[in-house]
């Protein structure tokens, strides 16, 4: 099988109390890292896997109600640290970009989309669909800004739901089967529901095994390994907490199979690169 080459950018953080994302947790306010990821096929070339922040959530939020979501969860975003900015440091230009698989839609995983206009987009139509039918309050209420996304979202969309399935493999064969997205098994989007409407998560292999991209799936890879779940209060809010909890632990269970592949949670301070 095709193995691809990865790594994980910080673009950004927001803080709030350790508390809302694990149980026993401190009621300190902690940094999570908003971080995307680009994959690189031997033939198809460089993907991204979410954007995290940009200038561009900062102007979506620059008035009310939209306003509230960074007050509610203050953001902060370095000087050069959108993905763009990044990748231009590698000698990456947009353009290059040959598509961005989108784990869902909260503003933190969207917020640099608009930074890579002509890159085409997979998206489970899930996701789409519940964010066309809400109102600016209801989106809004769930970390949702469709500022984020341009006036031709879906037509730049490929929808998850339509791509082939394929098995997955021993490890992961507990989530059912998978979504073939460049069509040779190299990277697969895997259904992860509980915490948005079409939630995705992305597996692949590189080098050294098995990699599975779980967005937030979990918050970070500690929790996963004490089985410490998000208070009901979190879940609730965002999306089920019947189908969270049971991804989570179905995740979880993962880390006990023999040969595990490794699951990197969005916002896990474990997986930020170490110059961040």
């Amino acid at each position: 099988m095709t193995a691809l080459e990865w790594r994980a950018y910080d673009v950004g953080h927001c803080r709030h109390p350790e508390c809302m994302v694990r149980r026993g947790g401190a009621l300190a306010a902690r940094k999570f890292p908003s971080l995307a990821f680009r994959l690189r096929h031997p033939v198809f070339g460089d993907v991204l896997f979410d954007t995290g922040y940009s200038q561009h959530f900062f102007d979506a939020t620059r008035r009310f109600p939209e306003r509230l979501y960074r007050i509610v969860t203050p953001v902060h975003l370095r000087e050069r640290q959108c993905l763009r900015a990044q990748l231009a440091a590698e000698g990456i230009a947009p353009r290059e970009i040959r598509g961005i698989v989108l784990s869902h839609l909260h503003g933190d995983h969207v917020g640099g989309l608009l930074d890579f206009p002509d890159a085409p987009l997979w998206c489970a139509r899930s996701a789409w669909d519940d964010l066309a039918a809400r109102g600016r309050w209801s989106a809004l209420r769930i970390g949702l800004l469709p500022a984020l996304l341009g006036g031709d979202f879906a037509s730049r969309c490929r929808w998850i739901e339509d791509l082939p399935r394929i098995a997955l493999p021993d490890a992961l064969a507990g989530f059912g089967s998978g979504h073939d997205l460049f069509g040779d098994g190299s990277l697969l989007a895997i259904a992860l529901p509980g915490h948005a409407a079409g939630h995705y998560g992305a597996a692949f292999r590189d080098r050294d095994g098995w990699v599975f991209l779980v967005a937030d799936a979990a918050w970070s890879t500690p929790a996963l390994r004490d089985r410490a779940l998000p208070p009901r209060l979190t879940t609730g809010w965002l999306g089920d907490t019947g189908t969270y909890r049971d991804t989570f632990l179905r995740l979880s269970a993962v880390l006990d199979a023999r040969a595990a592949p490794r699951l990197v949670p969005s916002h896990c301070l474990e997986w930020c690169p170490a110059d961040a």
